[in-house]
């Protein structure tokens, strides 16, 4: 590996660690400093935080290895989060930044969901948060198998520890940084390096198809379109051989938003209401511009392997290749920057929220209510420990299928938690009751139909994404459950919380 890469990935490491102590300075004093940043983000760091925790490695190796195997028609999961994520921002962002600050200043989802529904707080909150840690434990899991699979394809030669496989050193170093920037800063050091790894994602997502469609003969737009012509003349179709259920399936990936606690926390901690329109702008502006460079990377790598015969065994490598052969040693380091920061952004999210239920929704809950504010900071650190060597245990085989689980874990949290909060959040005769109907029917829903292996293969044709039966059964528990059980005193007691804070 050359000396300019290192130099890349060394001042790139510097900066994360920066970070995390400059946040430890300003914003760990308290529960709400260290879990939400004293509710103090900008729009520009709230709006790119969100984008890099939920992105992940999928940005730059899922999707761009998608398309680069099958085609165009693979974008249409990129259209369906672009959408739902905007909804997201339009629904949920404006009202839970105002009525979690109004609900007793809750920092956690789960402390919010038993503030809302005081009847049934314990059982709301222990039950979410058992769900929120179980799966972002392989949520973070699956981050650092991306980081040791990184290391060992780009840099296993050159590390060399007596004892540990390239994989598991890569694992480790991964963690270290990002642990090191978690447990010292908190959630406003997330949140920041979040921000300067959104930047270095997207500017990397328009340097590198831009590099590529104009390297090699033939290039360009119409030398491209020419080539994967040859290929496949409905390589660039957005419609070639999608099904219904197909399209249902993939644009369907939206709906997740709603529930996926490391992205809707930052909602929470967005500076003010007014606010929220300008960072829904700025996150939606920068998601637009990395989706695009993703099926660029894609597309137009696909071009350029066939223009010089370039045998890609991995499709999802594609961006780790190109980055080695086109770029100068420094730009190579910024790029495998990039993609580390896609990984580590989203690992270092769901270290801390998980870490914030265990603090807040059962140590807190159940073991010490009268903790202070340093005590619970310490506690907080402790847990993010805690969560991320269980997901060194669950990451520890290179072999693993724990990846192929991320997308059962985003359906997981979308159908729990995504019907609950827009009602919650919309609806003043939900019940307590019903909001216990719809966590544990969106989460058993999903666990059972990936059980049946109806998400691969249903009713003899093609599988349908377990986010779909999921998010219809809990929402329609919701509703159906609190009409049956919902009180008048309930009803004006959820009314009266609903007015405008003084």
């Amino acid at each position: 590996m050359q000396l300019g890469v290192w130099i890349s990935l060394g001042a790139y490491f510097v900066l994360m660690l920066a970070i995390g102590f400059y946040a430890w300075r300003k914003s760990t004093s308290s529960s709400e400093e260290y879990m939400l940043g004293g509710r103090q983000l900008s729009p520009s760091v709230a709006a790119l935080s969100a984008g890099a925790s939920d992105m992940s490695g999928w940005l730059l190796l899922g999707l761009p290895g998608a398309l680069f195997a099958s085609g165009l028609v693979e974008a249409w999961i990129g259209i369906g989060l672009f959408v739902g994520a905007f909804a997201n921002w339009i629904i949920v962002a404006p009202r839970l930044r105002e009525q979690t600050a109004r609900y007793d200043n809750s920092l956690t989802i789960p402390e919010f969901l038993g503030k809302r529904f005081p009847s049934r707080a314990i059982a709301l909150r222990t039950i979410s948060a058992v769900i929120i840690v179980v799966f972002f434990a392989v949520y973070t899991a699956s981050g650092l198998v991306a980081g040791g699979k990184l290391f060992e394809s780009a840099f296993g030669e050159f590390i060399d520890v007596g004892g540990f496989s390239d994989y598991t050193v890569g694992i480790w170093l991964t963690l270290a940084i990002v642990l090191t920037y978690t447990v010292v800063g908190g959630f406003l050091a997330v949140s920041l390096t979040d921000f300067v790894q959104g930047c270095i994602m997207m500017l990397a997502l328009v340097i590198m198809p831009l590099v590529v469609l104009y390297s090699g003969q033939g290039s360009g737009f119409s030398g491209a379109g020419e080539t994967l012509s040859q290929v496949d003349p409905n390589y660039l179709s957005l419609f070639d051989g999608l099904t219904l259920i197909g399209f249902l399936s993939a644009v369907t990936w939206g709906l997740g938003y709603f529930g996926q606690p490391h992205i809707i926390v930052r909602f929470m901690a967005i500076r003010s209401l007014k606010e929220v329109p300008a960072a829904r702008n700025i996150g939606m502006s920068w998601m637009a511009i990395s989706l695009i460079g993703a099926v660029g990377v894609g597309v137009f790598g696909r071009a350029y392997a066939v223009r010089n015969g370039l045998e890609v065994s991995d499709p999802e490598t594609i961006f780790i290749v190109l980055a080695d052969l086109l770029f100068h040693p420094l730009i190579t380091g910024f790029l495998l920057a990039a993609l580390l920061a896609a990984i580590m952004s989203t690992i270092s999210s769901q270290l801390l929220v998980a870490s914030s239920s265990l603090t807040e929704d059962f140590y807190r809950l159940f073991l010490r209510k009268q903790a202070g504010e340093t005590e619970m900071v310490n506690v907080g650190r402790v847990c993010v420990v805690l969560v991320a060597l269980a997901a060194v245990v669950i990451s520890s085989d290179p072999n693993s299928e724990v990846l192929g689980l991320v997308s059962n874990a985003w359906a997981g949290f979308g159908a729990a938690f995504g019907p609950l909060i827009i009602l919650a959040l919309t609806w003043s005769r939900m019940s307590g009751t019903g909001a216990v109907a719809g966590l544990v029917t969106g989460a058993v829903t999903v666990i059972v139909w990936i059980s049946l292996g109806w998400n691969s293969s249903f009713l003899g044709g093609p599988g349908v994404y377990e986010i779909i039966p999921g998010f219809i059964l809990a929402f329609v528990a919701i509703v159906l459950v609190s009409k049956l059980t919902a009180t008048s005193g309930e009803y004006r007691a959820i009314e009266t919380k609903a007015q405008p804070a003084e």
